[in-house]
């Protein structure tokens, strides 16, 4: 018996895999059900009571699935776990907890999942269907359907996904848009409440009236459309004078929409509107999903681990290989990594992610972000895989580019191709660098180089290998004395560097290694 849970935490990006006994729970309270057509009858304190089969007056079975909203608060769980089962066919809900947050959206025992926030998902892999409920956050709208009825639907032949998209018939999807506020006429949007939306049932409800040609037109918000949520709050509670007070303060924003008339289908149904069923317009950042083909010398990136001063960790991608396979797949120095394989590495050790690498043999796939694209999602209280673009998907190889800025010329020494001579003046933060070496051996490289100094001004790159120092060679010197050699020159340096593809091999015969510097601090080369 296979079972996911999915954890509370909402900065967990997928759910994994465990044969543990635990819980998913809620929000609060988002709609607890809704009778889908006349024959359902909704008790507020039981749930929807609903047959799951109906047979009509003219004798034919039609099947009719439920409707449940979960929301819940940080720690909490959904109450519920979703199994995969070798002797039942399809999502199966079990352990759904008397009383808890599922129990009370309708959710029972043997329950088949159709669709997750309007996704259909009783095609896809059990892990994929975990995954859709983790980076949903803490608010889940899923449709299910009654064990007996399952079962006897599938003994029919009948089309499922005719079945789960037959009552949201016309309903289309939301807009997650953000707007980037113009320097002359600015966001370009203002809301109306809507008459009567101060009344009771009808609160924090506004209508979208656009500049024509302006920033929020450009970013796909339509004239019409009715506000749901802005830069991760609900805008069901607040007064038009507190939406403007918020839009005042705010630079940018990110808003979801929805048109009129999908807006009163989705409310005569119960369904909710959620950020996770949304179709994104203009959003600045996006999670990529890259998939790297190892060549001779391995995938050819630096995978290092960094701890911040909050005591959080990062999984950081460096010194990629110029024309190696993981330039060629789309990857970009100083991004982060969020998934090996499709598997959550946010919670893993260094060497634990390493090994997951290595083990997925000559191909990987890997989900990456930038840092500003995480601190985005963050502020907005969404996962950063929710909107996960598949660079398979794209015919065309992506290839990172360097800005003519930052080349320095290249240049061939002692029978060193491309290498490098950089001329560094020491700034406020110094020489914006720091060293990498082998460990108890000589030979040191670029670990690490800080934005926008004078390193990065001058040309070097993160895994590029120190050959001299003001004209001294260092091959064969550790790093506390081509430290103290640096130390020694002054305010001026100049350096004379390979990339690391062309000097691999005066670093390690073999093609992954661990490079403790601190215990808060590792590098791996793959």
């Amino acid at each position: 018996m296979l079972m996911h849970t999915i954890h509370p935490h909402p900065r967990d990006w997928t759910s994994e895999m465990t044969e543990q006994k635990q819980g998913m729970s809620s929000n609060g309270a988002m709609a607890d059900g809704s009778a889908l057509t006349k024959k359902y009858s909704f008790n507020p304190k039981e749930g929807i009571i609903n047959p799951g089969m109906v047979i009509t007056d003219d004798g034919v079975e039609t099947f009719s699935p439920r409707l449940c909203g979960l929301r819940r608060e940080e720690k909490e769980t959904y109450g519920f776990n979703l199994q995969l089962e070798k002797l039942n066919r399809g999502h199966v809900i079990r352990n759904v907890e008397s009383g808890g947050i599922a129990q009370r959206s309708g959710l029972r025992d043997g329950d088949r999942l159709l669709e997750v926030n309007n996704v259909y998902v009783d095609d896809i892999s059990h892990s994929e269907v975990a995954r859709k409920m983790s980076v949903s956050g803490n608010q889940l709208c899923l449709l299910v359907l009654e064990e007996k009825a399952y079962k006897q639907a599938v003994s029919q032949g009948q089309d499922l996904r005719g079945v789960a998209g037959d009552w949201r018939a016309g309903c289309t999807a939301p807009r997650l848009c953000h707007i980037s506020r113009d320097p002359v006429s600015g966001l370009g949007i203002n809301f109306t409440a809507l008459e009567g939306s101060n009344s009771i049932g009808e609160k924090g409800r506004f209508s979208v009236s656009l500049v024509a040609g302006g920033a929020a037109d450009k970013a796909g918000v339509c004239k019409g459309d009715r506000l749901v949520w802005m830069d991760g709050a609900m805008v069901t509670d607040l007064t038009h004078s507190a939406l403007s007070r918020m839009m005042k303060k705010c630079g940018d924003i990110t808003i979801l929409v929805i048109d009129s008339e999908s807006e009163k289908k989705y409310m005569q149904k119960k369904i909710p509107i959620l950020p996770s069923m949304a179709v994104p317009r203009n959003l600045p950042h996006r999670a990529r999903k890259l998939h790297l083909a190892s060549g001779p010398d391995g995938f050819g990136f630096l995978l290092h681990l960094e701890m911040t001063a909050s005591g959080h960790t990062y999984h950081i991608l460096q010194g990629v290989d110029s024309g190696g396979p993981a330039e060629k797949a789309g990857m970009k120095n100083g991004e982060l990594l969020l998934e090996v394989n499709g598997e959550s590495v946010e919670n893993l050790q260094h060497q634990e992610v390493v090994d997951r690498v290595r083990t997925s043999g000559k191909h990987v796939s890997l989900t990456t972000i930038t840092y500003k694209g995480l601190v985005f999602y963050s502020k907005l209280g969404l996962s950063p895989l929710l909107f996960c673009e598949d660079t398979a998907e794209d015919e065309k190889e992506i290839r990172v580019t360097v800005s003519k800025e930052k080349e320095s010329p290249p240049m061939e020494k002692d029978g060193l191709r491309n290498a490098r001579l950089c001329s560094l003046q020491k700034g406020l933060t110094g020489f914006g660098f720091d060293l990498g070496c082998s460990p108890g051996g000589p030979g040191t490289f670029i670990r690490k180089v800080v934005p926008g100094g004078s390193a990065e001004k001058a040309g070097l790159a993160e895994g590029d290998v120190v050959i001299e120092v003001n004209g001294q060679n260092v091959e064969r010197k550790h790093l506390e004395d081509v430290r103290l050699l640096m130390k020694e020159e002054g305010a001026f340096l100049s350096l004379l560097v390979v990339d690391e593809m062309n000097n691999r091999n005066k670093r390690s015969d073999s093609p992954c290694r661990n490079i403790p510097e601190k215990e808060d601090e590792e590098l791996t080369i793959l």
